[in-house]
């Protein structure tokens, strides 16, 4: 058994994106379009572009949507350049975080993600001072209930690295950073197994509870960068109170 909440972690985040869906559609339409324009405007061959639009589908983005995100990204639409940059830090209790951003002004964005730690007790650190305390993997979560034994069997089959049973029930499947998530995610739904989750992330290599003060001044920090426009994603090795 591995993991704390996973499953409750998830529907928490899905309901604040409920809650925030216009933000969910630029960040996602940012990523297609970033995913394009590095590997081209076929989600046949562009596993990338694949997993985005993937990912889009789920949270119901309309379909020209998508379709407008992928011809900026391949220059058939004039769109705004993105650059992909990561940050690392450490949030209050000094607990590691890494903050992925998608922006076209990064003097702005280091400034924004900076004041969002600072503000809450955290701190910028340098490229590479917390990396090495997360794992670069495709990760899939399937709920509480399915058969493990069966997702065991066709994940690895599939290419998969890892399976590990959460002790919330939900299972959670890890693979290399590259295609195998893809050809692992359509193994399992091919198999009537389909999962809540897929996506490529920086999975912390051990977890702390953060309780008290510095669970809220966390929650807070997460909260400030989730509101900026130019953050993509956000890993911590933090566990909040539910």
């Amino acid at each position: 058994m591995a993991g704390h909440s996973k499953w409750a972690n998830i529907q928490h985040r899905k309901g604040r994106q409920d809650a925030k869906r216009g933000k969910i559609f630029s960040r996602l339409a940012k990523e297609i379009t970033v995913a394009a324009k590095l590997g081209g405007g076929d989600a046949n061959f562009n596993p990338r572009l694949r997993m985005a639009v993937d990912k889009a589908k789920a949270e119901n983005m309309p379909n020209d949507n998508i379709d407008r995100a992928i011809k900026k990204g391949t220059g058939e639409l004039e769109g705004v350049s993105y650059e992909e940059v990561r940050y690392e830090g450490y949030g209050p209790g000094g607990m590691p975080v890494i903050v992925d951003c998608l922006t076209d002004n990064k003097t702005r964005t280091v400034a924004d993600v900076r004041h969002a730690l600072s503000k809450h007790g955290g701190n910028m650190g340098t490229d590479g001072c917390v990396a090495f305390l997360f794992k670069h993997c495709g990760q899939i979560i399937l709920e509480p209930g399915a058969d493990e034994d069966r997702v065991m069997e066709v994940a690895l089959e599939a290419g998969a690295e890892d399976v590990l049973a959460n002790d919330d029930g939900s299972i959670e499947v890890l693979t290399a950073p590259n295609n195998d998530l893809a050809t692992v995610k359509e193994a399992l739904e091919a198999a009537g197994l389909k999962p809540v989750m897929a996506e490529i992330t920086m999975k912390p290599l051990n977890e702390t509870e953060v309780l008290g003060d510095d669970a809220v001044k966390f929650q807070k920090m997460l909260d400030m960068l989730d509101d900026l426009d130019d953050v993509q994603d956000v890993f911590t090795s933090a566990v909040l109170p539910e």
